[in-house]
């Protein structure tokens, strides 16, 4: 059995989730976030993209309803003993498997928590679940019970994700090793990925971003793979990740030479990046962190350039997606910062009149005193 954290640190959790149910008044719940079972157990698996849940029900018992290709999944990867199988067919409804399960339990007519926020809960699933259950059990929305549990990082999850901060170092030094006029974005991306892998890491829970010229003003992957011209502006956004943890990193790197304007926008972000570093400390409240971000931005003149976030909370995600929201770092959000709490920060600033990007990001883990940049590398615009 692979497990990446301990017996006690299970139990923790385990604890932590049955005083968050009895605070809700909830009899169960069911978890159809990949993030939640492997938070809780430890199951890893891409099976979630059809329907699976985990159940845990008030006095602690855990019972996971999935297909078989993940039966020894779960046994070779979680502390889960009881694992119930259903059945593909044609015309198959695994929410008749989970009502039986639920009323072994005890559990009709009781109040049941439900995990709707999830990527592999489609919104058929959603309904032919609340048709399965509407009439024998009270079900309410309780997709942020295990996700707010989630945010603050025990001490085994932070090894992680300082190892995931350590790849995403190698990787940025891959970039500048191989980003020069002549070079494929596809080396580019290989040499990235294949430092992480040969250092023991995974697959991100999204592709890496990549785009120069035209492209370096896209904030997404997509497609197209260019080779590098002098001069040139190369965007790249990517994650080291260590058990399914994150530590994510973001730069734009001129080739051959900069735009005057390249220099101004640099500025801009780095200033940005350092009066919110000074925000992100407990205490504060992340809508704090944005509001000193666009101030800045705004006062130089770049309302138009950036973007209405500027961050994320990262943790263990599953794809398609690494950024662990809620919460995101934009306006007015309440949430309260406290140690434990992992960041991505990014300052973006896309000029489509000038065809010009400029991007920097960075992970922090917040402290007791303030917050640590995970990242070692260097923060000076580079030009290649």
């Amino acid at each position: 059995m692979a497990l990446h954290f301990t017996k006690k640190e299970f139990t923790n959790r385990k604890e932590k989730v049955l005083k968050n149910m009895s605070e809700a008044n909830i009899d169960a719940l069911l978890m159809f976030k990949q993030e939640s079972m492997y938070w809780l157990t430890g199951y890893d698996t891409f099976g979630y993209v059809f329907f699976q849940c985990l159940i845990l029900d008030k006095f602690g018992n855990l019972v996971l309803l999935t297909r078989a290709p993940d039966l020894r999944q779960a046994q070779n990867t979680s502390i889960i003993k009881d694992i119930r199988i259903w059945i593909d067919k044609d015309g198959a409804n695994p929410n008749d498997d989970l009502k039986k399960i639920l009323n072994e339990f005890n559990l009709e007519n009781k109040k049941i928590g439900i995990e709707y926020d999830a990527y592999g809960f489609t919104g058929k699933s959603a309904m032919l679940l609340n048709k399965t259950l509407n009439d024998n059990f009270k079900i309410e929305d309780r997709s942020e019970l295990i996700s707010k549990l989630r945010v603050i990082k025990s001490a085994e999850e932070i090894l992680y994700v300082r190892k995931a901060a350590e790849l995403a170092d190698k990787a940025l030094s891959e970039v500048w090793k191989n980003a020069k006029a002549g070079v494929s974005e596809a080396k580019i991306l290989a040499e990235m990925q294949k430092v992480i892998f040969e250092n023991g890491g995974d697959y991100p829970a999204n592709e890496f971003i990549i785009g120069s010229g035209h492209n370096a003003l896209l904030c997404r992957y997509q497609s197209e793979k260019r080779i590098l011209t002098d001069p040139d502006q190369l965007t790249i956004e990517w994650a080291g990740t260590f058990k399914h943890y994150h530590s994510a990193m973001f730069r734009t790197i001129p080739i051959g030479k900069a735009n005057l304007k390249h220099y101004k926008m640099y500025d801009a972000c780095l200033e940005a990046l350092s009066k919110c570093e000074g925000k992100l400390v407990p205490g504060n409240t992340v809508g704090e962190v944005f509001d000193i971000h666009a101030k800045i931005l705004d006062d130089r003149g770049y309302i138009k350039s950036r973007m209405n976030a500027c961050g994320y909370s990262l943790g263990a995600t599953f794809s398609p997606n690494w950024m662990d929201t809620p919460p995101m770092i934009l306006a007015d959000n309440p949430l309260i910062l406290k140690p434990g709490m992992v960041f991505f920060m990014h300052i973006i600033l896309m000029d489509s009149e000038n065809q010009l990007a400029m991007n920097l990001g960075e992970t922090y883990l917040l402290t007791e005193k303030g917050n640590e940049r995970l990242g070692k590398q260097k923060l000076d615009l580079v030009i290649l």
